[in-house]
């Protein structure tokens, strides 16, 4: 029979388990609470988060209260922990990671008054935090240096805010568009004078191929062949900017929208093409639905990295800094309410805390990071139809369940379910009724290319051709040819992969051109205009040293050097921008 603390624990795993059946559809007033348009806490959004509250002390009997805030128990990922002591008159927030949100749950127990309660599989411990309010683990965390510090055994994580880095076009650009009158016109010009093209790749030097070799299919378990045009796909391709191994050292002469395996990567395969290389049933597809191109834009290499999904988990996070929740200045000033700091109710996450860097779990079996969509600066709309509707409908995202950004329909949409699956889709008013599902989610835009589920169709997306409406983010002539990334999703013999395209000179039309040409479903564009905005890298371990490589040579500026290590970027220190990372999954 069980008695005393044991009997306490027991009842705290049932009460916590079975939260999470009950979790899903949040009450009426929860509801009401996410779309009401007045000032809120970014906590105040979470219509499906459950709270408990009890009476604390400390070692020497001081009293007080904490509450225990399960941000979304079906995802499980982050909890808000608030300790406020009779004496102090005063709230502490503190912003929990659940390092194994799969199988524990993170809980306050009444009958342990100086700790929380960690329940894994009906097994509950114990974890003292704040009975040494001065000096105890949780005191200590909170005055340590790292943006995540670990807790109870590595079980959960402190997530400590952190000022993440910033490239110096990046400071001056932000300084611009700050403190200056007229910044971003300035910037645009900029970019159109001194940018267009400054990250130009074309192939050096083309010589034709042995006869039938481009034929030839990929490697065993790559994405399907792309539909070339026959006429010219006979050539090969060098190019020295590919910075990642290919198998077979067949790099740098390539055939152009052939699969190649990644060295020592399973499951990545690489392609290099240019967009005059697509067929001509591609081609005439488009017809009227995109801009054409010209000879600069048709001979821009393109590059692009597949990622088997069967052998990866992908996750997202935001930077320190990027992507804001305030205010974007494109909004037009009839749509944006004077009463509200931000189009959600608030300008800041805070007493959440943005770390911009993969936590110490999720840097283990890392594969792969690279930059997520546009600064919310950027991320809302000045014309068209969107700019009238959802406050100018800013681009949504969401990190570990928790909304931080609402998810507007119409938008083109990176969805990780809390299964673990990956879509590519056009968020839609009937999606919300399966937000409670979302483990990440980041909006960019309308799509490249749209799916309809129904037809099994693909096409170019309706604004691919309208750069204001659009939002493409360009020149005052609506054509600014510049380096761009995108991502795409391919299904091939029952295998689904992620593909990241990086464009070195290219309008919208390109990138649908060629993601055309690759037979993708859907696509979407992520950002644009310089090699940090468009970066990439792989890791592997070789000989017990973590090995990095980048999608483009020049990307490595972007690491920083630690003696004769390389400290890589999202994984070695904090990034002001907000990116999507890769973990091998674990073989059963």
């Amino acid at each position: 029979m069980l008695r005393g603390a044991a009997l306490s624990l027991v009842i705290t795993a049932c009460v916590v388990l079975c939260a999470r059946a009950s979790a899903e559809q949040p009450t009426e007033e929860r509801r009401s609470e996410y779309e009401r348009n007045q000032p809120k806490s970014v906590v105040a959004l979470q219509q499906f988060r459950t709270t408990r509250e009890i009476p604390i002390r400390d070692a020497q009997m001081n009293r007080g209260v904490a509450s225990i805030t399960n941000l979304n128990p079906h995802v499980n990922g982050w909890y808000l922990l608030s300790i406020g002591w009779d004496s102090a008159g005063d709230v502490d927030f503190y912003h929990l990671e659940n390092r194994f949100p799969d199988r524990q749950r993170i809980a306050l127990d009444p009958d342990f008054a100086t700790g929380l309660t960690l329940v894994a599989r009906g097994d509950a411990a114990r974890c003292e935090l704040w009975g040494d309010r001065a000096s105890g683990p949780l005191a200590r965390a909170r005055a340590g240096r790292d943006a995540f510090e670990p807790l109870c055994g590595e079980r959960f994580y402190l997530r400590n805010p952190t000022i993440g880095h910033k490239t110096n076009l990046e400071l001056a650009t932000d300084l611009l568009r700050r403190h200056v009158p007229g910044g971003e016109r300035i910037t645009a010009f900029v970019r159109e004078e001194f940018f267009q093209d400054k990250f130009l790749s074309t192939a050096e030097s083309e010589t034709p191929a042995a006869p039938g070799e481009a034929a030839k299919p990929g490697p065993p378990g790559s994405p399907a062949r792309p539909l070339l045009n026959p006429r010219l796909e006979g050539q090969l391709l060098t190019t020295r900017d590919l910075g990642i191994s290919i198998e077979n050292d067949a790099a740098p002469a390539l055939r152009p929208g052939r699969w190649y395996r990644a060295h020592e990567q399973p499951g990545v395969f690489i392609s290099v093409t240019q967009p005059r290389f697509a067929a001509p049933e591609v081609v005439e597809r488009q017809a009227g639905l995109v801009h054409p191109l010209d000879d600069v834009e048709a001979s821009a290499l393109a590059y692009l990295i597949a990622f088997d999904l069967a052998e990866f988990r992908v996750d997202f996070a935001l930077g320190t800094e990027h992507p804001k929740v305030d205010w974007s200045d494109r909004v037009r000033a009839e749509v944006r309410s004077p009463a509200l700091p931000g189009p959600d109710g608030f300008a800041t996450l805070a007493p959440l805390a943005r770390t911009g860097m993969v936590s110490p779990a999720g840097a283990q079996g890392i594969a792969a990071t690279f930059v997520g969509g546009f600064k919310r600066y950027h991320g809302a709309f000045r014309h068209g139809d969107f700019a009238l509707r959802n406050s100018g409908t800013h681009y949504g995202f969401v990190e570990w369940g928790t909304i931080l950004s609402k998810l507007q329909a119409g938008l083109s949409t990176a969805v990780i379910w809390s299964d673990g699956r990956v879509e590519l889709k056009t968020w839609t008013e009937r999606d919300d009724s399966e937000l409670w599902r979302v483990r990440h989610a980041r909006q960019n835009g309308v799509p490249l290319i749209e799916y309809d589920a129904e037809t099994g169709d693909s096409h170019p997306g309706s604004l691919v051709r309208d750069w204001s409406r659009g939002n493409w983010s360009g020149s005052a002539e609506k054509r600014f040819r510049t380096v761009r990334a995108g991502l795409c999703s391919v299904e091939h013999e029952g295998r689904e992969f992620l593909i990241y395209g990086y464009f070195s000179a290219a309008t919208t039309a390109a990138m649908v051109r060629v993601f055309a040409a690759y037979r993708c479903r859907y696509a979407m564009l992520l950002d644009i205009n310089a090699l940090e905005h468009t970066y990439l890298a792989v890791y592997r371990t070789q000989q017990g040293q973590f090995r990095v490589q980048h999608l483009i040579n020049g990307m490595e500026v972007l690491d920083k050097r630690g003696g004769n290590q390389t400290v890589p970027r999202f994984i070695g220190y904090a990034d002001n921008r907000d990116f999507f990372y890769l973990r091998r999954t674990e073989k059963r």
